[in-house]
């Protein structure tokens, strides 16, 4: 065992200070992706949040709520077409700025070895969400092909869990050149992959962010459609 290993962190590049005591001599040896600064500067939600979209209810004026649901999930349930589809939505962090920068040289610039970073929050998440199938939102051929990888497979697969490429994409424009309205009232853009069996099946779909939650739903919405009886979602951001 190398009590003296330095590792360094995947955001900043500066040394990891190794943890000393008999705790670091006893235990098996680990790598570290985070410094205690940058990991200090991801923002936890936490406390009471919205019971579908998981948006917090402390940073939110009251109007904008009605019991246990914010008005924009409130609008998603009471429109026929799109209730009952997203069971809920789990999200680690509040897309703070520096969660921005760093999911955008994760998405954006190619830098996959983040995953690594955010692999253990998703791993703890998920002991609690017992997943029976992970399906990662897809990107299409061009989107995969411009950035290198699909970054929510690699969040999954750096978690140490099979992912399921279930869903297939139509080729559109970027969601974040889109305004809210646009996303929200998207046209279908998953398919289902060939001799696909939802039956009976619940499925987490796992993603970057959570925005306006039509990509989910899209996504949510065809599954229910092929059989899958619940869908939850996972993302590192709300």
């Amino acid at each position: 065992m190398n009590l003296f290993q330095q590792d360094y962190c995947l955001v900043c590049n500066n040394v990891i200070q190794p943890e000393i005591g008999w705790r670091a001599i006893f235990s098996l040896e680990m790598e570290h992706f985070l410094c205690i600064e940058c990991e200090g500067k991801l923002e936890k939600i936490e406390g009471e949040t919205c019971r579908i979209c998981c948006r917090p209810f402390a940073k939110l004026d009251e109007k904008f709520r009605k019991g246990d649901l914010c008005n924009d999930c409130l609008r998603w349930e009471e429109d026929p077409e799109w209730q009952g589809f997203l069971d809920s939505n789990h999200s680690l962090f509040h897309y703070n700025e520096f969660l921005k920068e760093v999911i955008a040289k994760y998405k954006f610039r190619g830098d996959y070895v983040l995953a690594k970073a955010f692999a253990p929050f998703i791993k703890e998440e998920l002991t609690t969400m017992h997943p029976e199938i992970l399906a990662p939102i897809p990107l299409s051929d061009e989107r995969q092909y411009e950035r290198g990888f699909n970054q929510a497979v690699a969040l999954i697969n750096e978690s140490g869990y099979p992912p399921a490429q279930i869903l297939t994409r139509i080729h559109s424009e970027k969601q974040s050149k889109k305004s809210r309205s646009e996303r929200i009232h998207l046209p279908q853009v998953f398919s289902l992959a060939p001799e696909t069996n939802l039956q009976g099946k619940s499925i987490i779909l796992v993603d970057d962010i959570y925005t306006t939650g039509s990509t989910l739903r899209h996504a949510a919405k065809l599954l229910k459609a092929a059989g899958a009886v619940s869908i939850q979602s996972l993302t590192l951001a709300r």
